[in-house]
């Protein structure tokens, strides 16, 4: 007996092993290499693998680097541009670190398929090779992503940003279709990574009139104002997910719950009932729906990566990832 349209869309949807979420319209696809370029994953991931063994910082600078470059002109590359003008000279893009990993991986690919794959396309798929490198779950990521040929620093204005309350965030999220629920999930990927202290010290000292953010654990204070002392090198870089930088898991937001987020951005998801309620149900918390982290990241990260993306003939494929053909 032959199956109805609906019934195999089940059928379909069981046997899909990750949740591939395709916007309409868009143009990227799983497999979108398979027959011009079918070693470009396996190229991508080698390549940021070699990097990472060297340096493990590599891996959460990507994937930082894959977010700012989405949320300024779209996912398009735009982000690895050089210029004194362009979106990587602006002031939340100055210490992005990895672009060395996309120009190997990029030289890589040219010398096998000339032409074919886009900047744009590398960095997705070396975002998701980080948080796999990282003890984190893998996801299909989408392709078909073709480069941007803009690249200007004043668009970086909008990049969310650590004093952001939850309201600022969620609206700028929203401007990009994204929800509460993906800025928090996307927000968790601080589970990996570091932050200088000039981004957060404020906090440490007369951020009140009685001393330090009433937000932060007082025991924790201390130890940051150890690590940051007042006046001390703004440059030094201390963990975003404290006694676990190193790896992606769930303990950010264990760190959210016990007043130890560093960025007051961060420690906010936790303050603002509407953003808590994810934070809880990431971490478990009886009563309410469990959701898993591993999984949602890659769903939030297919949904990010597809924003404002350029398909078809719009952009092009650059030779070299750092300039415009």
């Amino acid at each position: 007996m032959e199956m109805s349209f609906n019934q195999r869309v089940f059928v379909l949807t069981l046997l899909l092993p990750i949740v591939v979420i395709l916007v309409e319209g868009q143009g990227t696809r799983v497999g979108f290499y398979s027959t011009s370029c079918p070693k470009v994953e396996s190229i991508v991931s080698s390549t940021v693998q070699s990097h990472f063994k060297s340096d493990p910082t590599i891996a959460p600078g990507l994937l930082r680097m894959h977010f700012h470059d989405c949320f300024v002109q779209g996912c398009d590359g735009s982000i690895l541009i050089d210029g004194p003008n362009a979106e990587k000279t602006a002031p939340p893009n100055q210490l992005l670190r990895g672009y060395e990993v996309i120009d190997d991986a990029k030289t890589q690919l040219e010398s096998v398929c000339p032409g074919v794959v886009s900047c744009a396309d590398i960095l997705a798929l070396a975002a998701r090779d980080s948080v796999v490198l990282t003890s984190g779950a893998s996801w299909a990521v989408p392709t078909g992503r073709r480069d941007g040929t803009v690249s200007q620093s004043s668009d970086a204005n909008n990049l969310p940003g650590f004093r952001d309350t939850v309201d600022v965030q969620k609206q700028k999220f929203a401007d990009k279709g994204l929800n509460t629920q993906d800025l928090v999930t996307l927000v968790g990927g601080h589970t990996i990574g570091t932050a200088a202290c000039q981004f957060f010290s404020y906090r440490l000292y007369n951020f009140t009139s009685t001393g330090a953010d009433p937000s932060i654990n007082p025991a924790f204070v201390s130890q940051l104002q150890a690590l940051c002392p007042q006046n001390g090198d703004g440059s030094r870089r201390i963990g975003l997910d404290n006694g676990s930088a190193n790896k992606f898991d769930t303990s950010f937001f264990a760190n959210l719950r016990d007043g130890k987020g560093i960025l007051e951005s961060d420690q906010r998801l936790w303050t603002d009932n509407s953003t808590k309620t994810f934070v809880q149900r990431f971490l478990g918390v009886r009563g309410l729906l469990g959701l898993t982290f591993n999984v949602e990241f890659g769903k939030s990260m297919v949904k990010m990566s597809n924003i404002g993306v350029k398909t078809g003939t719009a952009g092009e494929i650059r030779k070299v990832c750092s300039k415009v053909n």
